[in-house]
């Protein structure tokens, strides 16, 4: 059996497809040929990240394909209802990149708390010739220890930023639709381990009660944060989104920012994704990073692992 992956995957993925006696093609396509490079080569198995969309059009003329799988958490580049509506197994990572999120969203949260985004633009061109105006613009830090951080969206990803935030010294409050309270387990690097329990509330209550705020819901119809949510916040609070593009109102975000509300942001993802928007690229209260959230060698790892395991599974007990 073949497995396209059009958007890679990693080498120990493929390992273990190759193991388990998989055909595995790593060619990206184009996706104006993907139909019928599928087509030409009897893909039976089609896996992707982002990049890739897997539409009713694909699905519909891609008799062979009996498995979709998405390296990663959110699916909105996937019509899952129509394909498995259809009988194809849809499949996902959503644990595999957890901590590898949350750790961007603390680069974010410490970059942004001193300045380092700003800083890293500023230092090549002045650094040398306006040092000490430069040192005095970036004095006024602050610490994360003993401040708040309201996390809305208390799946995986937002359990691990709670993990971190713990460990720093933080106070968590969570805000979640679908879950009322969770145990957070806090490792240590020897062993030790304390469990803290976190009772989530009304989102209001969060926004209202953070110093700093944090994401992580999957895509929306509608703006989570907007003008409302952000006159209901701390004036100089610090908000980052590592979840999807447009759950953040980005014209408001920056109304906010001119208006010192908010104090910095931190965007891994954007509404008009691949394209950012000018004005929020050169804002220099915004810490940017280009969708990189799952991007790290371990998470890669893990994913790859996770998509050949439930392949497997899958095509080898006949299910498919």
């Amino acid at each position: 059996m073949k497995i396209l992956a059009n958007d890679g995957i990693s080498q120990s993925g493929i390992d273990a497809l190759v193991e388990a006696g998989f055909e595995v093609i790593t060619t990206t396509v184009a996706q104006e040929q993907l139909i019928n490079y599928i087509n030409d080569k009897g893909v039976d198995v089609l896996l992707v990240r982002s990049a890739t969309t897997v539409r009713k059009d694909l699905i519909d003329h891609c008799p062979s394909i009996k498995i979709i799988g998405r390296g990663g958490v959110g699916m909105d580049n996937i019509d899952v209802d129509y394909a498995r509506s259809k009988g194809l197994h849809v499949i996902n990572t959503p644990a595999a990149s957890s901590q590898s999120v949350a750790e961007l969203v603390f680069a974010h949260l410490f970059g942004g708390v001193r300045f380092l985004h700003d800083a890293n633009r500023n230092m090549p061109l002045d650094g040398d010739s306006q040092f000490n105006s430069l040192k005095k613009s970036y004095a006024n830090g602050t610490e994360l220890r003993g401040k708040t951080l309201g996390i809305i969206g208390f799946g995986r990803i937002g359990r691990e930023v709670a993990k971190i935030a713990l460990g720093v010294g933080m106070r968590v409050i969570a805000s979640d639709k679908f879950v009322g309270k969770a145990t957070i387990k806090v490792d240590f690097y020897n062993g030790q381990f304390i469990n803290v329990e976190i009772e989530t509330q009304p989102m209001k209550d969060i926004l209202k009660q953070s110093d700093f705020i944090t994401l992580h819901v999957p895509a929306q119809d509608d703006y989570v944060i907007g003008e409302k949510q952000f006159g209901l916040m701390k004036d100089g609070v610090g908000i980052v989104n590592a979840a999807r593009g447009g759950v953040i109102d980005e014209v408001a975000l920056v109304q906010a920012i001119d208006s010192g509300k908010v104090a910095f942001a931190g965007l891994d993802t954007f509404e008009s994704e691949p394209t950012p928007a000018v004005k929020i690229l050169m804002n220099g209260k915004i810490s940017l990073t280009p969708h990189i959230g799952a991007a790290t060698n371990e998470a890669q790892d893990r994913i790859g692992t996770e998509l050949a395991s439930q392949i497997v599974s899958i095509l080898k007990t006949g299910e498919a």
